[in-house]
């Protein structure tokens, strides 16, 4: 049988269950506190008190020739202390002769004091002779003898244990009155926490991410809400340019497949009404359904690099950013590019696929806007050049040249899908750098990539590479 859930207290009765905690706990150390120094005090003024009653060497004297061992119901001795007070006379071997109504049982304490130094004193609890707690002191004023000297402990006891009623009593009031207050003070602090959860539940029913939640003062919670509509603002962002990304991906995928269709329907059309087409003709169709396949794939497979997330690649790790270059370089060459480079080492943090792919998306540009010519390609310190030779890009056009799926209206008639300056600018983010494009003196564009690193590799795996 499954066991039921159990339901866990809401913030708000933790929180004021925790501070009426923590005020029982400081008001308990306080009471006990109090009612020590209380008794500590009361203790020493009683022992003081026994200390002034300490009877002369001629009064102890005139008690031991006048000894009785048991208690007298009219003390004898008329300048000793008063009634409720008890006072014996106790020789080593433990005898005693009592000086007052009330006898004390002889302690060790007691028959210690008659062999210590004159003036000697000790306070300790003890009880008489008929079982009631007494504070006793027994001092050595008379040689082998010691005097014990007595009072009731009823009313200290008496005194202590109102003490500690009132003491529970304030202190029951305090936790009740701090639990008061907890609760007022859970619902003032967590009314903030309580705006967040309603926008947060808002959001998640009705998946409105325009909704933002008042930024007031600079504590814990305003930083959490800025941080909360920070999160939101991102995320609507996000969702905007993936949106904006299918609509634009659904744009440019109909041209293709509408030619693509186009010469299929041809084809067919041919076959099944038995008017062939000539060869050249047929030749011309399937070298453009060729074609148009090609260039569909190559627009499928930069939507997939642009469409995956800023952490959907491999982890970054420190490698050679010149080596990075001459591979992209080769792949260039291997296209028919011409390409001559001045390569300097330089090594970074970042994703070696990535960063070859924007280098060979600048050559491969670079090349189709200057048919014939050559590409220059420069690394030094961290900057890297790709400069075509072709007829540059107009200074209005130059802002929108990473945007997704523009293209120049100049460059419209060539082939390509407008996303591959737009991958260059997603792989140099990621890696931490800047890639930018200006017009070169003398004709044709230059492409720049800055990337932060270092002349030497500080792991062997970069050396290796």
């Amino acid at each position: 049988m499954k066991k039921p859930v159990k339901k866990s207290r809401s913030l708000r009765t933790r929180l004021t269950l925790l501070v009426a905690a923590a005020v029982a706990i400081a008001v308990a150390v306080s009471a006990v506190g109090c009612w020590y120094l209380v008794y500590r005090q009361l203790s020493w003024q009683l022992n003081a008190s026994l200390s002034e009653s300490v009877p002369t060497p001629d009064q102890v004297r005139h008690i031991m020739n006048d000894c009785s061992p048991q208690p007298r119901p009219d003390p004898r001795w008329r300048h000793g202390p008063p009634s409720h007070e008890a006072l014996q006379v106790v020789f080593p071997d433990g005898n005693r002769c009592v000086e007052s109504s009330t006898g004390m049982t002889v302690s060790e304490k007691a028959k210690t004091a008659t062999r210590a130094p004159r003036d000697f004193k000790d306070f300790y609890d003890g009880v008489a002779d008929d079982g009631t707690p007494m504070r006793v002191m027994a001092a050595n004023i008379f040689p082998d003898v010691s005097v014990m000297i007595g009072r009731p402990l009823h009313e200290l006891n008496s005194s202590m244990r109102n003490l500690a009623i009132l003491l529970a009593g304030v202190a029951a009031g305090g936790v009740l009155l701090a639990a008061w207050a907890g609760r007022v003070v859970s619902r003032t602090a967590l009314r903030p926490v309580g705006r967040l959860t309603e926008a947060v539940e808002h959001i998640a029913h009705t998946e409105d991410l325009d909704t933002r939640i008042p930024v007031t003062g600079d504590d814990e919670i305003a930083r959490l809400s800025q941080s909360f509509n920070a999160m939101t603002t991102s995320l609507a962002g996000s969702r905007d340019r993936q949106r904006q990304l299918v609509a634009d991906a659904g744009h440019e995928l109909r041209t293709p497949l509408t030619i693509l269709r186009t010469n299929i329907d041809l084809l067919l059309r041919s076959e099944q009404t038995g008017r062939q087409l000539d060869l050249g003709a047929k030749e011309r169709l399937l070298v453009n359904v060729k074609a148009q396949f090609a260039e569909l794939s190559a627009l499928v497979g930069d939507l997939l690099q642009l469409a995956r997330g800023d952490n959907d690649h491999e982890p970054h790790v420190e490698l050679a950013l010149h080596d990075v270059v001459k591979a992209a370089v080769g792949r260039a060459e291997l296209r028919g590019a011409r390409v001559a480079t001045d390569l300097g080492a330089w090594y970074v943090v970042g994703n070696a696929v990535s960063l070859e792919r924007a280098v060979l998306n600048l050559i491969d540009n670079a090349a189709k806007f200057s048919p014939g010519g050559e590409v220059e390609v420069r690394l030094r310190e961290g900057v890297v050049t790709v400069r075509d030779h072709g007829p540059g890009i107009p200074e209005e056009e130059l802002p929108h040249v990473f945007e997704r799926f523009w293209r120049s209206p100049s460059a419209r008639g060539l082939p390509g899908s407008g996303l591959g300056l737009a991958i260059v600018a997603q792989a140099v983010a990621e890696a931490g750098g800047a890639v930018w494009l200006d017009n070169a003196p003398g004709g044709g564009i230059v492409a720049t990539i800055k990337m932060p690193g270092n002349l030497t590799p500080h792991s062997e795996s970069a050396k290796l590479g």
